[in-house]
């Protein structure tokens, strides 16, 4: 049971409880998600099973889209609606401001990460050190913004409220990017939505509802999820010297190769050799003897 499935993940859900429930359909421990999704977010979550989980880095690697919802005036301490109030100032703000403060944070940037992550400082978590209530200076981390578009602007309670769609790099906090947008215009925001609606090529309309999901659920293929890769297929000769992790020519035109056997199933992923850029080096096995 080799292959990835696209869950439309549900509110109140972690990203570990969606790999346990996918594990539990496909009766293997062999799971991995490609991107954490907080409980409060909803959308794409592309799972990686069996030899699949050794592509979960390159997926992980995509640009992601997301539909997000900021409410301006207020800041918690985890930056969304579910953390605990820090300040609370009334604002409304114009739409061609708005519009501007998007069109300044388009582009790369360094961003700083949220208490409230996973990220390791010292050999600790982040949201470990917030949560014994310690001081940590946050790392920062370079993210590029491709597209910030706006899709709605109301108010409430003395709020400017917007909804924009979100076309962003590997790494992005989503919740930082509001208050980032906030710091623009001179206040502060949390994200009280947001949903991922794609991922690389997986979209949000390929996702399968988690109540519909099941160990007969069928999988996409690695080589379907590698279709940007240059493929070669292989004959015997060359998929036995594969299949034991030979270092081959570069013969190939490419820095990265996907092979695959007569039948059309994925071999491995090689990728061109440091040291001699003739030559090219296993990557990701999939296939061995």
């Amino acid at each position: 049971m080799d292959g990835i499935v696209i869950i439309n993940k549900p509110k109140g859900y972690t990203s570990r409880e969606i790999v346990d429930i996918v594990g539990k359909n496909y009766k293997t421990r062999k799971v991995g998600h490609t991107g954490t999704l907080d409980p409060l977010a909803t959308g794409v979550l592309v799972i990686c099973i069996g030899k699949a989980t050794k592509i979960v880095e390159l997926i992980t690697s995509y640009d992601k889209e997301y539909i997000a919802t900021f409410k301006f005036g207020v800041l918690t301490d985890s930056l969304d609606s579910e953390g605990n109030i820090i300040n609370d100032n009334k604002i409304i703000l114009e739409e061609e401001q708005i519009k501007r403060a998007l069109k300044e944070l388009t582009g790369t940037y360094m961003q700083e990460v949220p208490i409230y992550s996973a990220v390791r400082i010292n050999g600790k978590k982040l949201y470990e050190y917030a949560r014994e209530g310690l001081e940590v200076e946050l790392p920062k981390h370079e993210v590029t913004i491709s597209s910030l578009e706006l899709l709605n602007i109301s108010e409430e309670d003395g709020h400017t409220i917007i909804k924009v769609k979100c076309h962003v790099s590997k790494g992005t906090y989503i919740r930082s990017l509001g208050n980032d947008i906030a710091k623009i215009l001179g206040t502060t925001a949390i994200m009280t939505d947001l949903r991922r609606t794609k991922q690389g090529d997986f979209t949000i309309e390929n996702a399968i509802v988690l109540d519909k999901l099941d160990g007969n659920t069928k999988l996409l293929s690695i080589k379907d999820c590698l279709s940007d890769y240059k493929t070669i297929k292989t004959d015997s000769i060359l998929e036995e010297d594969i299949r034991n992790g030979k270092i081959l020519k570069n013969k190939y035109n490419a820095k990265k190769i996907l092979f695959e056997n007569e039948q059309g199933d994925a071999l491995a992923l090689y990728k061109e050799y440091e040291k001699d850029n003739n030559l090219i080096k296993p990557w990701k096995m999939f296939i061995t003897r």
